[in-house]
């Protein structure tokens, strides 16, 4: 019976499409779709020949066990909604004596857009999305399309200086929906612009610190090597003088002088010595004499 019935909805299927006009339906992956032709008290919804739900006395039965938890059918309205959709799901629907080309696309991405330059006279910005088959960006000033690209190919645009109070916006479109984003381009590049130089001038400032730092060092490390080596010379010098003054004392000899005196007679003889006597030895004696010492007054009057 149910074989029949899906024949049966296929040729009308059919017949309706050759006789009408087949109303195109667009849809995204992972989204849901409601298709538009109520089926209230009765009525069949299939795929193809293939017939997913029938309704009869306001009740939904579901003939697919692959659409049990995704096909939903509104008892009021009696309309049919397919939620998380698949690319599988394109392909031609029918509901009563009506069909729909359901077509399922890729989610297209929210775009994002970036500065890449900026001067005095113009400002460049980029709008992009990640790779999606069959998304396009375009580019608008107010309600106006100035370019757009395919194949969600990075698309740029130059705005003049005098055009940064205008409004612009970056879209993303595919042939199931749309995603905008909105640009302040006075605040994006301006902003932009001043935060560039002040990071130049930090930089630059960075830069001198670390070239000082590195100057300061060295001269630091140059001066205590100078001092180091003056050390170091004044050392040896002070060490030389040392080794020459112990040189000179090492050659000095030293003997010891004894002195005999004789205070009975000027002539006398030697005490014996107790040890033995070199005959290679001589003795040498002086007489001491001892001179009065005259008042000098008394030398002058005498010589006068």
């Amino acid at each position: 019976m149910e074989a029949q019935i899906g024949v049966l909805f296929f040729f009308m299927v059919w017949s309706s499409s050759a006789a009408g006009e087949v109303k195109i339906l667009r849809g995204t992956e992972g989204g849901n779709i409601t298709l538009p032709v109520p089926a209230i008290d009765s009525g069949y919804l299939s795929l193809g020949p293939k017939i997913l739900a029938n309704v009869d006395e306001g009740k939904i039965q579901i003939l697919d066990n692959k659409y049990k938890h995704r096909l939903l059918w509104n008892r009021t309205t009696g309309l049919f909604t397919l939620t998380g959709l698949q690319r599988a799901d394109s392909g031609i629907y029918a509901i009563s004596s009506k069909s729909y080309n359901l077509t399922v696309h890729e989610p297209v991405s929210d775009p994002t857009v970036k500065r890449l330059s900026v001067s005095t006279e113009s400002c460049t910005l980029l709008c992009a999305v990640d790779q999606a088959a069959e998304t396009t960006l375009l580019w608008y000033k107010d309600e106006e399309k100035l370019n757009e690209s395919s194949s969600a190919l990075p698309l740029p645009l130059i705005i003049h200086r005098q055009d940064f109070n205008s409004s612009y916006r970056c879209v993303a479109a595919s042939p199931a929906e749309k995603k905008t984003l909105s640009v302040t381009v006075k605040t994006l590049c301006e902003h932009n612009h001043t935060n560039s130089t002040d990071d130049i001038r930090h930089k630059r400032h960075h830069t001198v610190g670390i070239v000082i730092s590195i100057l300061s060092v060295v001269i630091v490390t140059l001066v205590a090597f100078f001092i180091k080596w003056k050390c170091l010379d004044k050392n040896k010098r002070i060490t030389r003088q040392t080794q020459g003054l112990t040189n000179t004392e090492q050659e000095v000899q030293y003997t010891d002088i004894q002195i005999c005196e004789d205070r009975l007679s000027r002539g006398g003889n030697l005490p014996d010595s107790s040890g033995a006597v070199d005959s290679h030895l001589k003795t040498v004696y002086d007489q001491l004499e001892v001179h009065r010492m005259v008042p000098l007054h008394t030398v002058t009057a005498d010589m006068v």
